[in-house]
C-alpha cells in the first residue's frame, strides 16, 4: 500500500520533533562530558561547548584520588542490584496470583493495591515506621517502602493475563507444580516485560537521592548520587586540595570536578541501557495491552 502525501508529511513532522527532543536530551550530556575533559583555562574562559578543549583528565584524577567515589560507587551498585532483584521478585509474586481469575479475594487485593497509588501515609509516618522497625541507617529503608511499584505490578499482571490458558492447563496435566510453572514457563515467556521493569526499578535505585539523605546517616553508606550532589553544592573538596595538594588544585576548577562527577554517575546506566533497549518498547507494550 502506497503512502499518501499527508502521511509522508505526518511522518516527517514526527521525525523532526523526535530528533529535536532527542538532541535536547543528548546535547547537555555531551556538553558536560566536554567540560569534564577540558583544562582549567578553557573552562574559565567559557570556550567549551560540545568538544573538549585542551584535553585534560585532572578532574577524574582528583575525583578518584581525593574523594570516596569508589566506595560510593560500590554502595550504588549494591543498592541497585539488590533492590532491583527484590523489586522484580516481589512484583512477580504479587502479579501472578492477581492475574488468575480463580484467586480468592482477587478484586479486594487489587483494589487495596491500587488504593495506595492514590493515597499514601506521607513522609513523617513513613519515617517513624522505619525508625520503629530499626531500619534507619540501613539499606532496608531504601528497599522496603518501594518494594513493589503498583504501576509495574499492573503492567506485569496484564501480561500474565494475556498468556494462553492452554499453557497452564498443559503444564498441570504433565504434573507441573505452581513454582515450576512460574520458573520454567511463565518467566521465560516474560523476559521482555521483566527486563523493561528491571530497567525502571534499576534506574530508580541508581538515582536514589532524597531517601538516602533522609534515612542514611553513615557517610560510608552514602551512594554516588549523594556524593556528586555534595561536590556540586559545596567547595570543601577544592579548599582541602588547595591545602594538601596545591599542584593538583591549580589544574582544577569546581565546574570541571562537578562535570566529572556527573559523568561518572551517569556512565553505568548508559552502559547498561543498550543491552536492555531491545526489550524496552516491546516489554512495555505487550505488558500494557491485553491480547
Amino acid at each position: 500500500m502506497s503512502i499518501t502525501s499527508g502521511e509522508k508529511l505526518f511522518y516527517t513532522i514526527n521525525y523532526v520533533v523526535l530528533f529535536v527532543i532527542g538532541m535536547s536530551c543528548l546535547l547537555p550530556l555531551v556538553h558536560i562530558l566536554a567540560m569534564s575533559l577540558s583544562d582549567k583555562h578553557a573552562l574559565m574562559s567559557g570556550v567549551v561547548s560540545l568538544w573538549p578543549v585542551n584535553l585534560d583528565f585532572s578532574g577524574y584524577e582528583a575525583l578518584f584520588k581525593e574523594t570516596p567515589i569508589l566506595r560510593s560507587l560500590a554502595n550504588s551498585i549494591i543498592i541497585t542490584i539488590v533492590g532491583t532483584v527484590l523489586n522484580i521478585s516481589f512484583t512477580v509474586l504479587a502479579a501472578y496470583p492477581l492475574s488468575k481469575r480463580y484467586f480468592i479475594g482477587r478484586k479486594f487485593y487489587s483494589f487495596a493495591i491500587i488504593f495506595t497509588m492514590l493515597f499514601s501515609a506521607g513522609l513523617i509516618p513513613t519515617y517513624l515506621l522505619l525508625k520503629s522497625l530499626g531500619l534507619l541507617n540501613n539499606y532496608g529503608a531504601l528497599w522496603l517502602p518501594g518494594l513493589v511499584s503498583v504501576w509495574n505490578l499492573m503492567v506485569l499482571r496484564s501480561f500474565f493475563e494475556a498468556l494462553p490458558e492452554e499453557l497452564e492447563e498443559a503444564s498441570r496435566i504433565d504434573g507441573c507444580s505452581e513454582w515450576r510453572l512460574i520458573m520454567q514457563i511463565v518467566l521465560p515467556l516474560s523476559i521482555p516485560v521483566v527486563a523493561a521493569l528491571s530497567l525502571f526499578y534499576g534506574v530508580s535505585h541508581w538515582n536514589a537521592f532524597m531517601n538516602v539523605l533522609i534515612y542514611i546517616n553513615d557517610a560510608s553508606k552514602l551512594n554516588l548520587t549523594v556524593l556528586v550532589q555534595q561536590l556540586i553544592q559545596n567547595q570543601t573538596l577544592m579548599q582541602e586540595m588547595a591545602n594538601t595538594q596545591p599542584e593538583m588544585a591549580m589544574k582544577l576548577t569546581p565546574e570541571g570536578m562537578k562535570a566529572a562527577g556527573v559523568i561518572v554517575m551517569t556512565l553505568p546506566m548508559l552502559i547498561v541501557y543498550p543491552f536492555l533497549q531491545k526489550y524496552f518498547v516491546k516489554g512495555v507494550m505487550i505488558g500494557a495491552v491485553k491480547g
